[in-house]
């Protein structure tokens, strides 16, 4: 089959690879119809090739059709039309019954101390070959794969994956009072469902910031104030001149450890990836410094009192956080990977009903060939021809 691996920084491709085969009881083989490029993968793209090995399958946002079961995938049959959660979790577990899949018990990767195993995403969460592929393993597909109806397209249903549960569980552990108002850093695919689904959960102030114009215009059309960083001066002044000198009441960070406007943590994330990589991993694992200027910005901006979700990726383990602002402002700070299968059943009557009431079909601005993922990573990376969100059809 094809599929698309990394080989080096900047360099992707689409190599012809083992077909996938069922390995465990619980697996189910998928002919993959849709896969997203996330934001996340980006990161791999630039600045964690250390984790990830040559060769390695990319992509945790696959949706497709049942090919094949083992014979304990649960009531998972052949055609079956199904999404699949990024994060592997078995459903029986302490964590997943707490809600935490992403925590999950039967899946996590102990050796790196790490949470639930990830579709796709490196060493440090499995190294599970990923979705971005003309077929997928979908380990314990009992519990896992979300089935869905036939006959809407594929945009309906594929940001299920990923971009959905993540955005509403920001928008979740924001804690936005009713009627009360919400900034949201970085308007990416995620950025921009977070200010969906917050004014849909009742927020009467959404604001969208970021410095792509593309992005603002798209958020604006659902009712978010924009907030231009390249024309506001100080972001955080901007975000009080809206919510009567006070800030936001909460804040969610969607930007993550590639934030603009943070030389000293692009130069040390930069100097890093020109090292050996088991260096580099060692390097990135015990003193690793994130671009934090989204979460400096977000903890500027959220009123006293107010919350911050963080939904962006962060990885340093040497970053220096201003606790003693968190500490006065008397902040709430929430964060995690999405425990996708917590938010499910919440989301699917969005996606499933009449109408289109989060902008779903409207959110990918490119749809490639599997043969143009090359070219899908470099426009989403460089944020050039307007690419917001690309999709991949194997």
């Amino acid at each position: 089959m094809k599929a698309v691996a990394w080989h080096g920084k900047r360099d992707v491709r689409v190599d012809t690879v083992p077909d996938p085969k069922i390995e465990e009881p619980t697996d189910a083989i998928i002919r993959v119809t849709s896969t997203g490029i996330c934001g996340s993968d980006l990161h791999l793209y630039e600045v964690l090739g250390s984790f990830i090995d040559e060769g390695d399958i990319l992509g945790h946002e696959p949706m497709g059709v049942v090919e094949e079961v083992g014979p304990e995938a649960g009531r998972l049959k052949p055609g079956d039309r199904v999404v699949v959660p990024f994060n592997i979790s078995c459903g029986h577990c302490f964590m997943c019954g707490q809600g935490l899949q992403s925590q999950c018990e039967t899946t996590q990767v102990r050796d790196r101390g790490k949470g639930a195993a990830l579709l796709g995403y490196t060493k440090l969460y499995g190294q599970v070959p990923g979705g971005q592929a003309e077929y997928l393993r979908v380990p314990q597909a009992h519990y896992g794969p979300i089935t869905v109806p036939d006959g809407p397209p594929d945009e309906r249903f594929v940001y299920l994956s990923d971009v959905l549960p993540t955005a509403w569980q920001a928008v979740a552990y924001a804690d936005v009072p009713a009627g009360g108002s919400v900034a949201v850093f970085g308007l990416g695919p995620i950025g921009q469902m977070c200010c969906r689904i917050a004014r849909h959960l009742g927020a009467e102030t959404v604001i969208g910031v970021d410095l792509v114009p593309e992005r603002l215009a798209l958020a604006a059309k659902y009712g978010v104030t924009p907030v231009n960083l390249n024309e506001s001066g100080e972001v955080g002044d901007a975000i009080r001149e809206l919510t009567s000198g006070r800030g936001a009441d909460a804040v969610i960070d969607a930007v993550g450890m590639e934030a603009h406007g943070s030389p000293g943590g692009k130069l040390a994330q930069q100097m890093t990836t020109l090292l050996p990589k088991a260096l580099a991993a060692k390097m990135t694992e015990k003193a690793g410094v994130d671009r934090l200027g989204a979460l400096f910005a977000s903890i500027d901006a959220v009123r006293r009192g107010g919350t911050i979700s963080l939904s962006g990726v962060y990885g340093g383990m040497v970053d220096p956080i201003p606790m003693m602002e968190l500490f006065d402002k008397q902040i709430q700070l929430r964060m995690g990977q999405a425990n996708v299968r917590r938010w499910v059943d919440e989301i699917l009557p969005l996606v499933t009903g009449d109408g289109d009431p989060l902008g779903v079909e409207d959110l990918a601005t490119h749809r490639l060939p599997l043969s143009e993922a090359p070219h899908g990573y470099e426009i989403f990376q460089q944020k050039q021809d307007g690419a917001i969100k690309v999709l991949l059809l194997p």
